[in-house]
């Protein structure tokens, strides 16, 4: 079953590899240009006081002024609570996410948009950083836990939960103009093969996973 359920994930991060490196050749042809623009436009016709509010509390809680102290909070838990190897993990994870996030903007190049909202931050724009971190550690958390839940229920609205965090809190940078649309795909994609990959290898895994090892 292990095997299995490896397979599939490492079919996952690959598929996900697949889909960026097609999207990153489309940008860096400049293929993507139409489809940014158009998206963007629709989503700045939309805007108003109040969803941008919302966007730019979004975009805050996506920011690593508040998910760095979360994995240190969340590492330090497990550690306490003698899930060392899930600390580890996560904080495994959002290491190789962070080297990710720089190489892959230090290579494209690419420069931002004009801002709608706010002010643009001074780091290249493709991949969007808040989509690959927060996919890789609101995912990470999230497969961790959800083996403490016995209850299916709980389960599915957890991970119900976690991803419609993710995807808020990556489209809150569209909204704001911060990002090229496909700038946000691309960093799903890339956080995404990330991910899948760690779980593949069994680094990253759930807690009931690990009770059955050491029982």
């Amino acid at each position: 079953m292990r095997d299995r359920r490896s397979a599939v994930l490492y079919v996952c991060a690959g598929l996900c590899a697949l889909l960026f490196a097609v999207l990153a050749l489309l940008v860096a042809t400049g293929s993507t240009l139409a489809f940014d623009r158009v998206v963007r436009n629709n989503i700045h016709a939309w805007t108003n006081g109040a969803l941008t509010e919302i966007a730019q509390a979004l975009s805050f809680v996506g920011s690593a002024i508040l998910w760095v102290p979360a994995l240190a909070v969340a590492t330090t838990v497990f550690w306490i609570i003698g899930e060392r190897r899930r600390a580890i993990a996560l904080a495994i994870v959002m290491a190789g996410a962070t080297l990710l996030d720089n190489g892959l903007k230090l290579a494209f190049h690419r420069v931002r948009p004009e801002v709608f909202f706010g002010t643009l931050p001074d780091t290249y724009s493709f991949p969007s950083g808040h989509a690959l971190f927060n996919l890789c550690f609101y995912g990470a958390l999230m497969v961790a836990v959800v083996g403490h839940l016995r209850r299916p229920a709980l389960r599915i609205a957890l991970c119900t939960l976690a991803a419609l965090l993710v995807v808020a809190l990556g489209l809150s940078n569209n909204y704001l103009g911060v990002h090229y649309p496909s700038d946000v795909l691309a960093g799903f994609l890339a956080g995404g093969t990330w991910l899948f990959f760690m779980c593949g290898t069994g680094i990253v895994m759930s807690s009931q996973n690990s009770l059955k090892r050491r029982t």
